[in-house]
């Protein structure tokens, strides 16, 4: 059963910068697809960014040109690096990951806090 164990969410001033980290384990194989998730009260689960085994990225539009996410050669972590972070950014931020022909796993989150 694959586990995924976020870290690195915090209380940070707006216009500061975060580093979140998720690690993976108990894959048979490679993950296909490492990405971050967000979701603040009241509010939808939203996309904020994505990365292929082959390193190409997707992210979500409130967050395009402030987030950049990486990984490890072994795909088994994946980090977001946050910066000029917003009040809006401000939510629990869940790692996702996913192999093909299979659900999709998910981290229990980690706490996002931005100050004005």
């Amino acid at each position: 059963q694959v586990q995924l164990v976020e870290s690195g969410g915090d209380l940070v001033q707006a216009g500061g910068s975060l580093r979140l980290s998720c690690a993976a384990s108990g894959m048979r194989r490679s993950l296909d697809v490492m990405g971050w998730y967000r979701q603040a009260p009241g509010k939808e689960r939203e996309f904020v960014a994505r990365i292929h085994v082959s390193g190409n990225t997707a992210y979500g539009d409130s967050v395009k040109g402030r987030f950049s996410i990486s990984r490890d050669k072994l795909m088994k972590t994946v980090y977001l690096q946050m910066n000029s972070l917003k009040p809006e950014d401000a939510a629990v931020y869940y790692c996702n990951a996913s192999l093909t022909g299979t659900s999709p796993y998910w981290g229990q989150g980690t706490q996002v806090t931005v100050t004005s």
